[in-house]
C-alpha cells in the first residue's frame, strides 16, 4: 500500500516512456514479445517497483550515468532502477549496480568490443568490501554458481542495461559465435574473511574500508582440479598447466585470466606464507615456455608463435595478466579459471576496471 501510495503522488516523475496494455495481456509475456528480457522471465517494472528501487540510492533520477553502447543511448539512473526491477535487484543493490555500469564505460573497459566481438565474453563483476556483506553477496559455497539474489540480479541488470538502453541484442551488435552463460550474470564477492589475505581491491589502489567492483572481461567457469599437490611451488605450476591453455595452448600474451583460489587450494600458500604477489608471480612464471615448443605449424597445428621466437621464453600473460581472488565452499581441492577476452594484445588499451561503491 505505501508503494501504491508513492506511486501515486510521485508516479507522475518517471519520465521513461510507459507502455500500456489490457486487462487481458500478460506483462511477463509482452516482455518477451518486445524483446526486453534475456531468455529468462523479467519483473514488470510498475510505477511502483521503479520507485521502489530509486530508493536505493540517493543519486537523482534524471542523473545521466552515461551512453550505452552499441548505439551509445543515455541512460539515467531511473532507467538504471527500470533494469534492476526487471532483474530481480532489491533497491539496496543499485548503488552497486551503479558502480559496474560506471566502470562498465571506462574506455579501457571497450564495452562495445566485450559486447560486438565474436568471442564468449562478457563484463564479470567481482565486488569488496562492506556492501558485499551487507547486501548478503555470496562469496563462499557455490558463488560462481546459482541460488544467492544479489549475485544472481547484480550481474543480470547491468547485462539488461546493454541490452535494453543500448541495444546489444544477440544477433545484432552482439555477435557471439557461441557466446557463454556469463552473459546471463557472472558476479560474486571475494572472500575476505581471512585478515592475513590482501583483497582484490586492496590490490588495486583502495583501502579495506572500501567497497568496490572490479569488472573484468572474459567467461567462465573453467575447472582446476587438483586434489593431491600440497606444496605451494608445486600447485602453482600445476595451476600453470592449466592457465596455458586458455583459448589455445599456443595462443599467447592475447588475454588475462582471474583465478579464482578454493579455500582448500588456498590453504597449500598460506601455510607456506606466500602472499598475492608471490602467487601471482609464481603463475606467471609458471606459464613461460620454449618458444621452439609452441611455434606455429608445429605438428600441422597452424595456431603458434613465428619461428622468429624459437629461442625466446615465452609468457603466455603480460606480467599483470593475471588476478587472483578468493571464493568458494570450505571443502573441495577444486578452483576455477575465468578467462579473458582474446583482445588483449595491446594491454594499455584494455584493462580491468575497478569503482568505488558509492552508497
Amino acid at each position: 500500500m505505501a508503494e501504491r501510495l508513492e506511486a501515486r503522488h510521485r508516479g507522475g516523475t518517471l519520465v521513461a516512456r510507459r507502455i500500456e496494455f489490457d486487462d487481458n495481456t500478460d506483462p511477463a509475456e509482452l516482455c518477451f514479445e518486445r524483446g526486453w528480457t534475456d531468455g529468462l522471465p523479467v519483473t514488470p517494472p510498475t510505477d511502483e517497483r521503479v520507485l521502489r528501487m530509486l530508493a536505493g540510492t540517493t543519486r537523482n533520477p534524471f542523473e545521466l550515468v552515461g551512453e550505452i553502447p552499441p548505439y551509445l543511448a543515455p541512460c539515467t539512473v531511473e532507467k538504471v532502477a527500470i533494469n534492476a526491477v526487471m532483474a530481480g535487484c532489491k533497491p539496496e543493490y543499485m548503488p552497486v549496480l551503479l558502480a559496474a555500469l560506471e566502470a562498465a564505460l571506462e574506455p579501457v573497459f571497450t564495452l562495445h568490443g566485450v559486447l560486438a566481438t565474436t568471442y564468449f565474453s562478457s563484463p564479470i563483476i567481482i565486488v569488496n568490501g562492506p556492501v558485499a556483506r551487507r547486501i548478503g553477496m555470496n562469496s563462499r559455497i557455490n558463488a560462481l554458481g546459482q541460488g544467492n539474489r544479489a549475485n544472481a540480479t547484480i550481474g543480470r541488470a547491468l547485462n539488461l542495461i546493454v541490452r535494453n538502453v543500448g541495444g546489444g541484442r544477440p544477433g545484432e551488435a552482439d555477435r557471439a559465435t557461441l557466446g557463454s552463460p556469463s552473459k546471463f550474470t557472472l558476479c560474486f564477492a571475494e572472500d575476505e574473511s581471512d585478515p592475513s589475505w590482501e583483497p582484490l581491491s586492496v590490490s588495486r589502489g583502495y583501502s579495506r574500508d572500501a567497497s568496490t567492483v572490479t569488472l573484468f572481461q572474459g567467461h567462465g567457469v573453467e575447472a582446476f582440479v587438483d586434489q593431491k599437490t600440497r606444496t605451494p611451488e608445486g600447485l602453482s605450476r600445476s595451476l600453470g598447466l592449466a592457465l596455458v591453455k586458455i583459448g589455445h595452448p599456443r595462443l599467447v600474451q592475447s588475454a588475462r585470466a582471474v583465478v579464482v583460489l578454493s579455500p582448500e587450494h588456498y590453504r597449500i600458500y598460506r601455510e607456506a606464507g606466500w602472499d598475492r604477489r608471490r602467487i601471482e608471480r609464481a603463475l606467471y612464471e609458471a606459464t613461460i615456455r620454449p618458444g621452439k615448443d609452441i611455434l606455429a605449424g608445429l605438428d600441422g597445428v597452424g595456431e603458434g608463435v613465428p619461428q622468429a621466437r624459437a629461442d625466446e621464453a615465452v609468457p603466455k600473460f603480460h606480467e599483470d595478466g593475471l588476478l587472483v581472488v578468493r571464493a568458494g565452499g570450505a571443502a573441495g581441492l577444486f578452483s576455477a579459471i575465468l578467462p579473458g577476452w582474446l583482445a588483449g594484445r595491446n594491454r594499455l588499451e584494455l584493462q580491468p576496471v575497478t569503482r568505488e561503491v558509492r552508497e
